[in-house]
């Protein structure tokens, strides 16, 4: 089975100038072609045919493993697209492939929709933790050292959500109305925020997250994005972080999203 293809052209979204890396001039620097157009914005054009094909259901308790394998830039045309590759038993299994025509295949993503509930996580080992007053800089030793991360706190409202939806043009009806959808780009979106908020940072890169669904987030409910550092580790000169986060909704803290998040936090020097 076919998933509906989706073409889109890609908006450079970041919203914060500190991540300099989408940047044109220092992105160039770097090596690369042009400012990058942010990995949490190339995830929500990739789980668009996902929504549209599998709707609440993967919403409510889907995965999807993504990688970030060649840059977007802003105004490329990008086209996702995917197929259903296994079906049995246990649930669902899609591949999607993300392309622009300069680089081919840019980012790939595997997901399933299973069968079963998701399994819970133990939100003991995700306690909320107050923002640094002046984030340090993002070094080695002071992330190994962290036993928390910060908790960034932000309530996805009417008008969050119209902005959101906006900036990464999805038109799909389940995001829309009083009942909509928490959109499951905006979930990595507060990953990046839960590194970005703890540390300040040179340009660094999104290169790849593991989200599993355990329940769908709706309008108007705040989201707290728990987490911890699970690993740090240096690949050709680049020096990479690992979080483990759980984002939870509402005043119960009901768990929604368990994503497992990837970041080059320092690059070489240009």
């Amino acid at each position: 089975m076919t998933l509906p293809e989706y073409r889109v052209k890609a908006r450079n979204t970041a919203e914060s100038p500190e991540n300099k890396i989408h940047d044109d001039a220092v992105a160039r620097q770097y090596g690369f072609r042009g400012g990058l157009v942010p990995g949490v914005t190339v995830y929500a054009y990739l789980t668009h045919p996902l929504v549209a094909a599998f709707g609440a259901a993967w919403l409510e308790r889907g995965t999807a493993a993504v990688r970030f394998v060649e840059p977007v830039l802003d105004g490329e045309e990008l086209t996702v697209a995917g197929t259903v590759v296994g079906r049995d038993a246990k649930g669902v299994t899609a591949t999607l492939v993300a392309s622009t025509a300069a680089a081919g295949e840019c980012a790939t993503l595997t997901a399933t929709l299973p069968a079963g509930s998701p399994v819970p996580v133990n939100l003991a080992l995700y306690p909320m933790a107050p923002l640094p007053a002046e984030r340090p800089a993002a070094t080695r030793p002071h992330l190994d050292g962290l036993a928390a991360l910060g908790t960034p706190v932000t309530t996805y409202d009417d008008a969050r959500a119209g902005e959101y939806l906006e900036k990464v043009g999805d038109a799909l009806g389940l995001y829309r109305g009083a009942r909509g959808f928490v959109h499951p780009g905006f979930f990595l979106d507060q990953a990046n925020r839960a590194l970005d908020k703890n540390v300040t940072l040179s340009p660094w890169i999104h290169v790849g997250s593991v989200v599993r669904h355990l329940s769908g987030a709706r309008v108007g409910e705040t989201l707290a994005t728990r987490g911890r550092v699970r690993s740090l580790f240096e690949k050709k000169g680049r020096e990479f972080v690992e979080l483990d986060l759980v984002i939870v909704a509402g005043e119960r803290s009901r768990p929604v999203t368990h994503i497992l998040h990837t970041a080059i936090y320092r690059l070489p020097a240009p």
